[in-house]
């Protein structure tokens, strides 16, 4: 019996013995060596062939960096609900998307890892391919915590116009420059066509506030006009041409040019007959006339800027509890480096979304591809599309030579003195911007109702503590 108990405990022993050598999990919790990253970013929510797509790319990236994806891609709609959720609860993930509105803050409650030392000893081609002033615009406390997209880095806005219609009313738009100029089109096609001509959702029209440098602090009332070389830091709705165009917004609402659910629209449609977006002007021809399945043509809103919080768009943090921050960013260096993996985040999955054609270049089969190119990596090594004769890159990279530089370019505006009055005035705006920035509210009363609690809540604090460092920054 004592013989036959020992072969059976010997026998035991060794199929466990084998069910560890080979078996799915190592010591470090991942499979036979293959690390599982999982990626949290906004857009159009998760694609309908995503399982395909996952299964075509990880077999890629196990050759590549040993490494699968697990992506998560969070509606525009409930991206506001659901960011703050991952980053307060500590939710398990290894990169997030992020941009000006939340990063120093989160920051701040040490949500994202430190990668100042790690993207110099772990992906040195990462570090290297992307220009040192847009690593900095990212520093917070002189250390990075995000990995800057880089891309259109600087901005440029553009009013986007259905060019059929347009042109069938003879609307001169190449000579519209400024929100005022649209306005007597507008009447003219909700009169002609009887539609809504200018439909925004519940985010508002942000892009009237794009000459305001808020610091990276997403706290918008507070700014510092991009070219103002005083450095002056100012209440930013009080701004004599932000009210102009507020108040031109709250007539267009009252006048049904703009949407009247437009403070609880979470999403926009896809068709709009004029739009304001940043971009490039070839964005026309190659994204924003597709996704609407019209010809559409693009005029410039103001000038191209480049300052920390342009270059704060689009970022990729790694969590501070990832157990993987050197595999999350040796992902995030192949996708900046690899066309391939650029290509299939971008255009989506070969076969279905996308073909490589004869000439090298990508014919998109489809619009079906929900996740946003912006939020992943660099728009330089996204493979040209056959729909087009010239490198719309090309353009993105001009545009960012060109840019006129904040005058608080490299200035970072350490939060932490005034990190209270911040979070008690982040949410004050919250509850006001969605109707001011619509033209639900008329602005004048609206934004006196806002100031005040503001102010109650240590707005002027945070305006003296920012101007006191920005003094020091720029007397040294």
């Amino acid at each position: 019996m004592k013989k036959v108990l020992a072969f059976i405990l010997t026998t035991m022993l060794l199929l466990s013995l084998a069910a560890c050598g080979n078996g799915s999990t190592n010591k470090d919790g991942t499979d036979d060596g293959i690390v599982t990253i999982k990626w949290i970013q906004v857009g159009g929510g998760m694609p309908a062939n995503y399982t395909a797509w996952k299964a075509n790319l990880d077999a890629y990236l196990e050759e590549k960096i040993g490494v699968h994806l697990d992506m998560e891609i969070v509606s525009w709609g409930d991206w506001g609900n659901r960011r703050p959720i991952i980053v307060n609860t500590n939710e398990p993930y290894d990169i997030l998307f992020t941009n000006m509105e939340a990063y120093a803050a989160d920051v701040a409650l040490g949500a994202f890892a430190d990668i100042t030392e790690l993207v110099e000893s772990s992906a040195s081609a990462l570090r290297d391919m992307i220009p040192e002033s847009y690593w900095d615009a990212c520093r917070v406390g002189n250390r990075i915590y995000a990995v800057p997209t880089y891309k259109d880095s600087s901005a440029t806005q553009y009013f986007i116009w259905d060019k059929g219609i347009a042109d069938a009313y003879g609307i001169a738009y190449q000579d519209f420059h400024t929100l005022t100029d649209l306005n007597d089109a507008l009447y003219t096609i909700k009169e002609k066509e009887n539609i809504t001509p200018f439909i925004l959702s519940a985010d508002g029209l942000g892009a009237l506030l794009t000459w305001y440098d808020s610091m990276g602090t997403g706290l918008r009332p507070l700014g510092v006009r991009y070219d103002d070389d005083s450095r002056s830091v100012v209440s930013v709705f009080e701004q004599p041409e932000v009210l102009r165009d507020l108040q031109l917004l709250h007539q267009w609402y009252m006048d049904g040019i703009i949407n009247a659910d437009a403070a609880t629209l979470l999403e926009v449609p896809k068709y709009r007959f004029v739009m304001v977006a940043q971009g490039w002007s070839g964005a026309a021809e190659t994204t924003w006339g597709p996704n609407m399945a019209k010809e559409v043509v693009a005029v410039q809103w103001g000038d191209t800027i480049v300052s920390n919080e342009t270059v704060q768009g689009s970022m990729s943090c790694i969590s501070a509890g990832s157990k993987h921050p050197e595999k999350a960013l040796e992902l995030l260096q192949l996708v900046n480096t690899d066309s391939y993996v650029r290509d299939a985040l971008y255009y989506g999955l070969e076969g279905d979304n996308f073909d490589y054609i004869a000439d090298g270049k990508v014919h998109r089969n489809n619009a079906d591809w929900t996740m946003a190119g912006y939020t992943q990596g660099t728009f330089f090594n996204v493979t040209q599309t056959d729909d087009v004769d010239f490198n719309q890159w090309d353009e993105v990279r001009a545009l960012n030579e060109s840019a006129s530089p904040s005058v608080l370019l490299g200035f970072a505006f350490d939060i932490s003195p005034v990190s209270n009055e911040m979070a008690n005035c982040k949410e004050v705006y919250a509850r006001y911007i969605g109707e001011i920035l619509t033209g639900t509210v008329e602005p004048i009363s609206a934004v006196s109702d806002m100031l005040a609690e503001l102010n109650a809540a240590g707005f002027q604090t945070i305006l003296d503590e920012a101007q006191a460092q920005i003094d020091a920054h720029f007397k040294n």
